[in-house]
């Protein structure tokens, strides 16, 4: 016996919406009901609408933050989301990975009575800096279905207690939307220079970091290979308040701003090396067997670190800044080009939308769905 379940899907970031275009046409084709939120933390084009469009992912809803004060806006994207709630009536919210969006629709969802599923759930930084990371706590806390992409998230969830029958690990879906649209690696022969990407506050915001960057971003130019560095909008404001945009004048540096999702991937694909502080290109440069060196002193993607593809090195002083371009060095030597493009890519194989609209049409689904009231009336004590 099967179900068709009402599921509604917000999102509010661009990596939000590259995972979870294949998981909402996954849903769509099994027979769920779909309500999708655009959650209005993105707000410039090619991170948010025209992405939308090129991906398939089209919201019913979208609602807009207010400008300016952070506070303002996480207090506005809480009230949109008992709102959205209120007024879809869904059966289960499904919301995925870490930005504000995903707590704030977990709480809601709890408030109103309703199940969550968290997506990508498990992933631990282990960070306590890390407004990601509280994040994921908080999701943890809340859900009902946690869809982790690996084994090693799942582990997590069970060192936390979380029970082995809510977990579910069912890649990530990423690699849903790069199988769909026929990405390919490039071999490691035909590849060259450096793909640099760059937004974390951590690294952005502090104008030593940022200097550190910039000058990161020069050596990788004169010692591997033409540099592409599409700008994101919060380092491009950074850059330009303190002059250090001036750095990037080099003529083998080419600074350009957000770029499509296909044209980021086509960098990716023919680069010898990511440099970078996203999470999702992590997992990108994993499919197409592209070495990483991660610009912050921890990951919650470990796989890569273990498998020796990706390597950690931020950008806190000027002796993390030449670790940084050792392991460059490292990384773009033979052996290490060639390590990366054989190994297999840990986060998945392309059907986790299936396997998560599977799971919520499966009728045995609705018992861990259920949010019934514990009952120890009659003395048994829950241990």
């Amino acid at each position: 016996m099967t179900r068709s379940r009402r599921v509604l899907v917000p999102f509010g970031t661009r990596p939000e919406v590259v995972k979870l275009a294949p998981v909402v046409a996954a849903l769509t084709a099994a027979g769920h009901h779909v309500d999708v939120v655009d959650t209005g933390q993105h707000t410039d084009p090619a991170l948010s609408s025209r992405l939308q469009e090129a991906l398939g992912l089209a919201p019913g809803r979208r609602f807009t933050l207010p400008d300016g004060d952070p506070a303002a806006r996480l207090g506005a994207l809480h009230a949109d989301a008992a709102r959205a709630l209120a007024g879809d009536r869904p059966d289960v919210v499904l919301a995925l990975g870490d930005t504000n969006t995903v707590p704030a629709y977990a709480l809601a969802a709890r408030g109103a009575g309703v199940p969550f599923a968290h997506l990508e759930a498990g992933l631990r930084s282990l960070n306590p800096r890390s407004v990601e990371e509280v994040n994921r706590r908080v999701a943890a806390a809340v859900a009902a279905l946690h869809l982790a992409p690996t084994r090693r998230a799942a582990a997590f969830l069970a060192a936390e207690g979380v029970p082995a029958e809510r977990v579910f690990v069912v890649g990530n879906p990423v690699v849903d939307t790069l199988v769909s649209r026929g990405v390919r690696p490039v071999p490691a022969g035909e590849r060259s220079g450096v793909l640099v990407t760059a937004h974390r506050p951590t690294n952005v915001d502090d104008p030593g970091r940022l200097a550190r960057l910039v000058g990161v971003v020069r050596a990788l130019a004169d010692r591997v290979g033409p540099v592409t560095f599409p700008v994101h909008p919060r380092t491009a404001a950074r850059l330009a308040a303190t002059g250090l945009d001036a750095g990037l004048a080099h003529p083998r540096i080419s600074v350009t701003g957000p770029v499509g999702y296909d044209a980021l991937l086509a960098a990716l694909a023919s680069a010898r090396l990511a440099v970078t502080d996203s999470g999702g290109i992590q997992e990108e440069a994993a499919f197409l067997g592209v070495p990483v060196v991660v610009l912050r002193g921890s990951t919650p993607r470990w796989e890569g670190v273990e498998a020796g593809t990706t390597t950690l090195a931020s950008l806190a002083d000027d002796a993390a800044a030449d670790a940084v371009l050792a392991a460059a060095a490292r990384h773009t030597s033979a052996e290490g080009q060639a390590r990366a493009a054989t190994l297999p890519c840990p986060y998945g194989d392309g059907t986790t939308g299936r396997q998560v609209a599977a799971l919520l049409a499966d009728a045995a689904t609705d018992a861990l769905l259920a949010l019934d009231e514990p009952d120890f009336s009659d003395g048994r004590l829950p241990w």
